[in-house]
């Protein structure tokens, strides 16, 4: 049972009357802005708001500095390491409604949109123009979400992150000031890389209002492909040599045999229940054969058989919507269980030694645990399964998530590729950086020195007395 809005008397007035049913301290409205998609427990705020411009979100800052309120960014929910849970309550910001695309310049191959615009969202409006948003973290999320969380996803082997297709921000700060951090040039040397700043940051040092990304052309050729594998060290190596040899490929997915078990049974697909990659393959009709024929090759030398192609639109969407599915496939094996989704990212080099290491926990754990992941870019997921009621299961979940993290950093990799630090994985950030964390926790100070800006993410920091 979470408790009444605690928010002070004057600030829900303020609010009620400026927002009206914009504003609301619902319980039911509380309760869905107060959990996500990770394991935590439910952590509800005291009032939830919907602004519908910049001026409107530098008010409800300045409201909430003038009140020491907790402000949280929301964009769609579909976090994985409680990134939008209010743990000291305060204020939601559910910038939902701020979803136009303000800009689309097809010339220089950029749009601009507000922050709770979706990928979706995005590519509909790029309908026919021949530009497509290709970051794809499987979940419809908002732009501005990503940006925060510095997502990736599916496509990134080719297309990179979020951190390389933001050209540019309008961030709302602490102080209620209003910054751009960059302009729509391709490249820029001019003063520090303020827009790298904030792609990342989770909400905890501004609210992002506006955000520049770049397109891409439309391949004129797509085919995808699944292919089978003795053991995941044969797939890991066919990945390994296609990058080495810098064949293009847009996607390689790598699903375990536990994996493909789930993705059928969810999916209703019946793909062999062996170690499989999942390949796509952009460009023109030529070079899209042609890749394909020497990934085909390399995987043949490294016993993969069985190629399938896919290159009909609705045939490679229910190919990818399967994948997409895979945490839904996997929280289904074990009914009524939630996932602890860890990801993890290496160098190419020792992706074998990374996905062997978590193997090899996850069998002494005992728990049952697929692996999946965007092994195109040396990053790969692991879906715990753990029963909520039982606190030694979770334990363990939880201390074979550290292994798993444990032997990523070992192998100079990251404690997350794509998912972010939330509250989850603070203890590892100080791990992976050092006194990197005490600069990180310098810039948090000067831009918030109230602590409010979705305080608990990212830096453990103290508690404002």
């Amino acid at each position: 049972m979470s408790l009444p809005a605690l928010l002070p008397e004057s600030l829900i007035q303020q609010l009620s009357e400026r927002f009206g049913k914009r504003f609301s301290t619902a319980e039911a409205v509380r309760a869905h802005h107060g959990h996500d998609e990770s394991h935590f427990p439910d952590a509800l705020p005291d009032g939830v708001v919907w602004p519908h411009s910049t001026a409107e979100v530098v008010e409800v800052v300045n409201l909430c500095r003038s009140h020491q309120v907790p402000l949280i960014p929301f964009g769609a929910g579909s976090s994985l390491e409680g990134h939008i849970l209010a743990t000291r309550g305060g204020l939601t910001l559910d910038m939902s409604e701020m979803n136009q695309v303000l800009a689309i310049h097809n010339e220089d191959m950029d749009a601009v949109v507000q922050p709770g615009v979706t990928r979706k969202t995005l590519n509909a409006a790029l309908h026919g123009s021949g530009l497509f948003f290709p970051i794809d973290p499987g979940a419809d999320a908002s732009l501005g979400g990503m940006a925060s969380t510095r997502a990736s996803g599916t496509n990134a082997v080719r297309y990179g992150t979020m951190r390389e297709n933001v050209l540019a921000l309008e961030v709302v700060l602490a102080d209620g000031r209003v910054i751009r951090t960059g302009g729509r040039a391709r490249k820029s040397s001019a003063g520090y890389d303020l827009t790298r700043l904030f792609v990342g940051a989770e909400g905890t040092l501004g609210v992002i209002t506006e955000v520049t990304v770049r397109l891409h052309p439309l391949p004129e050729a797509v085919s995808s492909a699944t292919c089978s594998f003795p053991d995941v060290a044969s797939a890991v190596q066919t990945v390994i040599q296609t990058i080495q040899l810098g064949v293009p490929v847009a996607r390689i997915e790598l699903l375990d045999a536990l994996t493909v078990h789930a993705v059928n049974r969810y999916s209703k697909t019946s793909l062999p229940e062996s170690p499989m990659l999942f390949f796509e393959f952009h460009g023109s009709p030529n070079g899209v054969e042609e890749q394909a024929r020497t990934v085909q090759e390399i995987a043949a030398d490294n016993g993969g058989e069985g190629f399938e192609w896919a290159t009909r639109p609705e045939d490679r969407s229910r190919l990818w919507q399967a994948r997409h599915d895979v945490l839904y496939a996997s929280l289904a094996l074990q009914p009524g269980s939630r996932g602890i989704s860890t990801d993890v990212c290496v160098p190419i080099s020792r992706l074998a030694e990374a996905i062997a290491g978590a193997q090899a926990a996850i069998a002494e754990s005992g728990l049952t645990a697929p692996v999946v992941g965007h092994v195109g870019d040396g990053n790969f997921h692991v879906v715990i399964l753990t029963t909520p009621d039982d606190p030694a299961q979770v334990h363990a979940a939880e201390e074979l998530g550290r292994r798993i993290v444990e032997c990523a950093l070992a192998l100079d990799g990251t404690c997350t590729g794509e998912h972010g630090i939330g509250i989850g994985k603070c203890d590892f950030l100080l791990a992976e950086h050092g006194e990197g964390v005490a600069v990180m926790a310098a810039l948090k100070a000067a831009l918030d020195p109230l602590n409010l800006m979705n305080p608990g993410k990212v830096l453990r920091t103290r508690e404002k007395s």
